[in-house]
């Protein structure tokens, strides 16, 4: 991974939490965007897991979550083994710093054989208007034969100028399965890291599905190691962003072991004098035939200004794979544009109706149904201007509510 960006602010202007805030119920301080999603609530407020008096909770099926600082304590071997797995993985200054100097995260440990039926949801708050640094680490394990799906989200509801350094570490055993979602949605002014590890043994499904609606300045990080035959990995990312504002996707995965598979598919749509980057990487190591791994990343701009930087690379040591990368940037399709206008709809909605079948694919391969839902529903309003303070752009087009009609891709 490359270090910190040199444009970025220095960290010695933002100051860590040195204690959690006074214990709160979570629906007195904020209210998530999807809502009716039946899940098992892990709230981070200003860096600290919020929790009344009960850092970590056992349920009868031998789940256990809570806060990382209390079972690195109660549980440290669970937590070392997987410590110990990313322990040669290449890690940048960032990842160090937290490393080093974390304040809390979330511990999630589901037994062998656990399948856990209701979704994780960790919530990460600022709730200041200090120029804070939150450094969180939170450390998942999967036992042999476990299943569960994780939803991890990234909020505000006061803030000052922030920067969020988040490590998270999946350690996988053999034929367990997770899914994860991640959802940012943070305002200008905050700069935004996370870094994701995973380690999957044999006969593993890891999948993956990062959206971006808004931030200042976002980097996500994914590091997979498919370490033992038959391991698989699914990638999907969808960024949207305008004005100043910048996202970048660096994602390497390594096939170190034979009959493994990788799939990686981001969109994106820039506006204004947004820039974005996807730079994915793919490394199949000598041992590791019979390899399928494939890359995609496709991107619409929207004006001459804004950029989008796509490098998708493959680094094979093997000879027997089957691996493909590629890359797409231009404008919204005239051809389409032209049909939709000759059946009555305005150019404006005929703009909007392709920007969402375009990015509302990534959006379907969301596999919790209210989820999806839920997060299609974010990009229309996304698109139609409700979730940011925009009134100039295209991408948000605040002043311009002539979009009334219920958007069906299906029509397109």
């Amino acid at each position: 991974m490359k270090s910190e960006p040199s444009y970025l602010p220095k960290l010695s202007q933002y100051q860590l939490q040195a204690t959690p805030n006074a214990y709160r119920p979570l629906e007195e301080i904020f209210q998530c965007h999807v809502w009716n999603l039946d899940t098992i609530t892990l709230p981070m407020l200003n860096g600290w897991y919020m929790h009344d008096n009960q850092p970590l909770t056992n349920l009868d099926n031998g789940v256990i979550y809570g806060s990382l600082r209390a079972a690195a304590k109660q549980h440290p071997d669970i937590v070392q083994q997987c410590h110990n797995a990313f322990s040669k993985t290449e890690k940048d200054e960032l990842t160090t710093l937290n490393e080093s100097q974390y304040t809390d995260g979330i511990f999630l440990y589901v037994p062998d054989g656990v399948k856990v039926a209701s979704p994780f949801q960790i919530i990460s708050i600022v709730n200041t208007q200090d120029n804070l640094l939150v450094q969180n680490r939170h450390v998942i394990f999967l036992g042999k034969g476990a299943e569960m799906s994780l939803i991890q989200c990234d909020d505000s509801v006061r803030y000052g100028n922030t920067f969020l350094n988040i490590v998270t570490e999946v350690f996988m055993s053999e034929q367990s399965q997770m899914h994860y979602y991640k959802t940012e949605n943070k305002e200008p002014e905050s700069q935004l890291f996370n870094h994701l590890f995973v380690h999957q043994q044999g006969h593993t499904h890891f999948h993956s599905n990062t959206v971006t609606f808004n931030a200042g300045y976002i980097r996500n990080n994914i590091v997979v190691n498919l370490s033992e035959p038959f391991a698989d990995a699914q990638l999907y990312g969808l960024y949207l962003v305008d004005k100043s504002q910048r996202c970048d996707n660096f994602l390497k995965v390594h096939h170190i072991a034979t009959d493994c598979t990788s799939k990686q598919l981001y969109k994106g749509i820039m506006d204004d004098e947004a820039v974005a980057g996807f730079h994915g990487h793919v490394v199949v190591h000598p041992d590791a035939q019979r390899t399928a791994a494939f890359q995609t990343n496709r991107n619409i701009l929207l004006t001459d200004k804004a950029k989008v930087n796509t490098t998708p690379f493959l680094e094979i040591y093997a000879d027997d794979v089957q691996c493909s990368h590629g890359a797409t940037v231009g404008q919204l399709d005239d051809e389409a544009l032209f049909y939709l206008r000759s059946r009555g709809i305005s150019e404006r909605n005929a703009r909007k109706l392709l920007m969402f079948a375009f990015a509302n694919d990534i959006v379907n391969y969301v596999e919790i149904s209210a989820l999806q839902e839920r997060l299609g529903d974010m990009v229309q309003r996304r698109l139609n201007g409700e979730l940011t303070i925009c009134d100039q752009c295209m991408l948000s087009d605040a002043d311009h509510r002539d979009f009334v009609f219920p958007i069906d891709p299906s029509k397109i």
